[in-house]
């Protein structure tokens, strides 16, 4: 049954009530976090296959299309004959053999994605990787999903890929002093807490983002140690390290002092290695923010949970240090942010917490009375501010050290003008783009 949503705004939320109602979502035009065929793309040399109908090939075709990707990407399409007629199962494994055998030259490894129908309708996918992998025992065929309909349910699509991603890596030996980082879609920022500790105790540090070749992809399972920061990616890497019979350590970002300690911690006490002087660390760190807290002033700070996974702790961590932070763009608090949140609705209970889903949201007043500053492209959006900190996901920010970066940025984003309309629609933020 349609419902007319009416010209009333929902009032904001705040700190003490952080919960929304689900329901019809809205999809603002943001959209520079990375979906699943950027997320494929990282392995190199891949090609990716997709199978399923016009309507939602247009997506992934453009996709590809704006990273300057398209001759990695091949599609099937499914007509409604196929489905009608019980011929999907033939469509399906046919089309993906056909696109294989007109392709210049066989890739090492092809990402197949099946969708909703194939759940639908029962597809038997096992039996066509069978007879894939004997037609082209040459290829590694990753498993993957474009199943939209698993958004709500168990673990989302993107970090099942984070999962599947990695399965064509085999057990290899060892590599000594070497420790490997997975599940982001940015490479750390080079001075990061977690590199400079490597480096200082003569360890070196691969992650996906450094491989140029597929060689070097499967080379990551030599790692002795895997790492992995960013939560969406926790899943895969813990399944992928313990598959290979590696130790695997989540070590997740994080705007709290202590959390950033134990991670620390864990790291070192794991690989025996000597510390970082967590007291000038953090001296540091106090000194960055108090400096970018005298260029703010009182200027009004909105935050949203694209940049980050953990949102509330940097609205707590900036509120401590002066900062004026006004609203928090999210639609669902982590167990880890519960402390955070706790935190929040004793000292700071007028900070709106405002949905970014909420169909109402699409016609919220957008404007700002006062210059306003945005830290991440939706906070931004929703805000009509050309002030803004264009970080999606976490970008390569870990630990104290990304704490002073995020300060720079800050500073960066507050003196310089961006041209919000044009910047935050493109696709996938970092990557190759022809657009």
């Amino acid at each position: 049954m349609l419902r007319r949503l009416g010209p009333t705004v929902r009032t904001p939320e705040t700190a003490g009530d952080p919960l929304f109602p689900q329901k019809l979502e809205f999809n603002p035009p943001v959209h520079e976090n990375w979906n699943i065929v950027h997320i494929a793309m990282q392995i190199p040399e891949l090609h990716q296959i997709y199978i399923c109908g016009v309507n939602c090939m247009r997506g992934v075709v453009l996709t590809a299309a704006e990273m300057a990707a398209s001759d990695r990407f091949s599609y099937v399409l499914l007509r409604e004959e196929d489905v009608v007629d019980g011929t999907i199962w033939e469509a399906t494994r046919d089309g993906i053999a056909d696109v294989l055998r007109k392709l210049p030259s066989l890739p090492p490894c092809v990402a197949v994605f099946p969708v909703c129908t194939h759940h639908f309708m029962g597809v038997d996918m096992e039996s066509i990787y069978r007879f894939l992998e004997q037609e082209f025992p040459e290829i590694d065929f990753i498993r993957a999903w474009m199943d939209p309909i698993m958004q709500k349910h168990g673990l989302p699509p993107d970090q099942r890929l984070r999962k599947v991603m990695y399965d064509p890596l085999q057990p290899l030996p060892v590599k000594e002093k070497t420790v490997t980082l997975l599940g982001a879609e940015f490479a750390l920022e080079p001075d990061s807490d977690i590199r400079r500790i490597l480096s200082k105790n003569g360890y070196a540090l691969r992650e996906l983002q450094d491989c140029k070749t597929y060689t070097d992809y499967l080379r990551l399972a030599e790692g002795e140690t895997f790492l992995v920061t960013y939560p969406g990616g926790k899943f895969g890497i813990t399944q992928t390290a313990k598959r290979l019979g590696r130790p695997c350590h989540f070590l997740p970002m994080s705007f709290d002092y202590d959390s950033i300690v134990a991670s620390l911690k864990e790291l070192t006490d794991a690989l025996h290695l000597e510390p970082l002087d967590i007291l000038e660390e953090q001296r540091q760190c106090d000194a960055a923010l108090e400096k970018a807290c005298k260029v703010m002033g009182d200027t009004p700070i909105v935050i949203d949970m694209l940049f980050h996974p953990r949102p509330l702790e940097l609205t707590k961590l900036l509120l401590r240090h002066g900062f004026r932070v006004t609203e928090v763009y999210l639609d669902a608090v982590d167990e880890a942010e519960r402390s955070a949140l706790d935190w929040l609705k004793a000292n700071a209970p007028d900070l709106e917490l405002r949905s970014i889903i909420l169909p109402e949201q699409r016609i919220a007043d957008r404007t700002r009375a006062e210059k306003t500053l945005a830290i991440g492209p939706k906070a931004a959006w929703f805000t009509s501010t050309p002030y803004f900190v264009n970080v999606v996901q976490g970008g390569g920010l870990w630990g104290y050290a990304g704490i002073r970066r995020l300060c720079d940025l800050m500073i960066d984003a507050f003196q310089n003008e961006k041209d919000t309309r044009d910047i935050v629609p493109r696709k996938g933020l970092g990557c190759v783009s022809c657009l």
